[in-house]
């Protein structure tokens, strides 16, 4: 199941259009809490979805009978652009378990990448939900390996994918090559195309360096800042 968000008009329209801005983006602290607050709006989307439980509750005047989260999910992102997106939900879901995923582009001499996988940070995760986050779903490689790195940790009841924008590229990717009764995809916006290094157009640029600033990607880069 897909749900997009960004089809019906709310104030997630209003972050993911300041998150795209480049003038807006000159401000790290205003991009990465422009990200949270999206998370937040993700995080509150996604809870109308789980189980809830009767509770009582005791006030200074009596007793409420109230339904509340019969459990926590577990939230993952992928290293490091996933960050204030994963703030965002765990704002929310504060009593989460939080899982940590390290994936990145490694680049050979041609120009060509495929996604490589570090290492994972996870409780046990058999039986639970578990929202993984990635601002964005450009190709689906990184989420389809992140998705597959959590099975390492045990078999999740569900598994809820978030991407604050995506291309149908990746969309379709993900559909393709996940199990779909075992998923379910959150979208902010799609975007329709994807250039030569596989970055969304128009997309946001890159979200990692705009949250904590540009990283070296290659030693030839590092090389070249010696005197």
């Amino acid at each position: 199941m897909v749900h997009l968000l960004g089809q019906t008009n709310s104030l997630l329209s209003q972050f993911i259009a300041e998150i795209r801005d480049e003038i807006i983006q000159k401000d790290p602290l205003r991009f990465r809490r422009n990200l949270e607050r999206v998370g937040e709006i993700f995080a509150y989307e996604i809870s109308k979805v789980l189980d809830f439980k009767t509770n009582e509750v005791k006030t200074p005047l009596g007793i409420s009978t109230m339904q509340t989260l019969a459990f926590q999910p577990v939230l993952a992102t992928i290293l490091r652009a996933g960050l204030p997106l994963h703030q965002g939900f765990l704002n929310y879901f504060d009593h989460g378990e939080n899982c940590f995923i390290s994936a990145y582009r490694k680049y050979d001499s041609s120009g060509e990448f495929k996604i490589e996988f570090e290492y994972i940070a996870s409780p046990l995760l058999n039986g639970k939900v578990v929202i993984l986050v990635d601002p964005m779903l450009a190709t689906g490689s990184s989420m389809e390996i992140a998705y597959k790195a959590l099975l390492e940790k045990g078999e999740p009841s569900h598994v809820h994918l978030v991407s604050v924008i995506a291309s149908q590229y990746g969309i379709d990717h993900i559909l393709k090559s996940l199990p779909n009764e075992k998923i379910t995809l959150w979208i902010g916006a799609v975007d329709s195309g994807l250039n030569a290094k596989s970055y969304i157009i128009p997309g946001l640029g890159d979200a990692g360096d705009l949250s904590f600033g540009e990283k070296i990607d290659s030693k030839e880069e590092i090389k070249s800042t010696h005197f």
